[in-house]
C-alpha cells in the first residue's frame, strides 16, 4: 500500500510515527502523570486518526482543515477522558469523541436556520400522517394531510421541505444536563454504522504496523473486500500464499489489539 503524502494543517501525517500498543499505554501513563511532553507526542502520533475521521465529511461542504483543528480538539477531550483501566482501545474510545465534536462544530456554524413555527408546522403534519397511514393503511396525499390540519397545501409542502433540509439531521430531539441527541443519532445504516466504521478505522490502524506486501494483502482484502484469489492475480503470487501471508498478518494484528 503506498504511503501517499497527506498535508493538512501545515502538517505531513506520512511522516507521523505510528504507536504500537504497548507504547500507547505507557504514553498514557505518563500522560495522566502529567507528563506535557507524553501528552504532545501521543496527540501528534494519533493525527493519522483525526484524518481518518474527517473523511467521513469530506462531502458536507465544509473546509478540511477546519474539520482538522476541531476533531484535534476531540483527540485532545478523548485523552484527557480515557480510562486506562477500562478494557477498550483508545481508538474505539476516541472516534466517536471526535466524531461528536465535528457535528456539533457542522450544527453551530450552519448558516441555515429553520424557525420554530415552521418546524412546528412540520411536526404536525409528520403527526398527521402517521395517523392517516394507520388510519387507512396506506401514505397519504399532501392535500389529505393538510385538510386534517386545517391548513392550506402549500404550507404543509414548504413546512416538510424545510426539514427535509439537511440542516434539520443537526436537530436536537433530547437534552439531558447540556447533552443533546441529534435527529443523525438517531438515524441508523446497517450496512455503514459507527460501529463497523470504528472497526474500520482501527484495522487501517493496525495495519500501518504490517509489512509492506501484507499491507497490500489486508488492504485488498478487508477494506476493498476481495477473493484472496483476485489478490493473487493483482500482486502476482499464488493464491495458497496469499493465504498464508494474510494469517500471519492477521495472527499479528490480533497480537497487537
Amino acid at each position: 500500500m503506498p504511503n501517499h503524502k497527506v498535508e493538512i494543517c501545515g502538517v505531513n501525517t506520512s511522516k507521523l510515527r505510528v504507536l504500537t500498543n504497548d507504547e500507547k499505554t505507557e504514553l498514557l501513563k505518563k500522560i495522566k502523570a502529567g507528563d506535557k511532553a507524553a501528552k504532545d507526542e501521543f496527540i501528534k502520533c494519533n493525527l493519522r486518526l483525526v484524518l481518518s475521521v474527517i473523511q467521513r465529511f469530506h462531502n458536507r461542504g465544509e473546509n478540511l482543515d477546519d474539520l482538522f483543528q476541531v476533531g484535534c480538539i476531540g483527540l485532545i477531550k478523548s485523552i484527557n477522558n480515557f480510562d486506562l483501566s477500562q478494557n477498550v482501545r483508545f481508538s474505539t474510545y476516541a472516534v466517536p469523541m471526535i466524531i461528536g465534536e465535528i457535528r456539533r462544530y457542522m450544527r453551530d456554524n450552519n448558516s441555515i436556520r429553520v424557525s420554530r413555527s415552521l418546524r412546528d408546522t412540520a411536526y404536525k403534519a409528520l403527526t398527521e400522517r402517521e395517523k392517516l397511514q394507520s388510519k387507512n393503511s396506506r401514505e397519504p396525499t399532501v392535500e389529505e394531510i393538510a385538510k386534517a390540519m386545517g391548513v392550506e397545501r402549500e404550507h404543509v409542502v414548504t413546512a416538510l421541505d424545510a426539514i427535509m433540509d439537511p440542516v434539520s439531521l443537526y436537530e436536537p430531539v433530547y437534552t439531558e444536563n447540556g447533552d443533546s441527541v441529534y435527529v443523525m443519532d438517531q438515524v441508523r445504516d446497517q450496512q455503514n454504522s459507527d460501529e463497523n466504521w470504528v472497526d474500520e478505522i482501527v484495522l487501517r490502524e493496525a495495519i500501518q504496523g504490517l509489512g509492506e506486501r501484507e499491507k497490500n494483502i489486508l488492504t485488498l482484502r478487508f477494506l476493498k473486500g476481495k477473493t484472496q484469489m483476485e489478490v493473487a492475480e493483482e500482486i502476482g503470487i499464488s493464491q495458497a500464499q496469499v493465504s498464508r501471508l494474510e494469517k500471519g498478518a492477521l495472527t499479528r494484528i490480533k497480537r497487537q489489539m
